[in-house]
């Protein structure tokens, strides 16, 4: 039972970087991200990739 809460707790830590991160990404000025290489569009494609590899 414990390892069950163990990895929903690992589970919803990994979903909510995951939407912190593609919020922030989302959010950027588009002259930054297009500085950095990225498009504000692809935001939850790098997110998940971020997160889960």
């Amino acid at each position: 039972m414990l390892n069950l809460i163990q990895a929903y707790r690992a589970n919803a830590a990994k979903r909510a970087l995951y939407r912190r991160t593609r919020d922030e990404i989302a959010q950027m000025p588009r002259n930054v991200a297009l500085d950095l290489g990225i498009f504000p569009e692809d935001a939850a494609r790098i997110a998940h990739k971020a997160v889960w590899g």
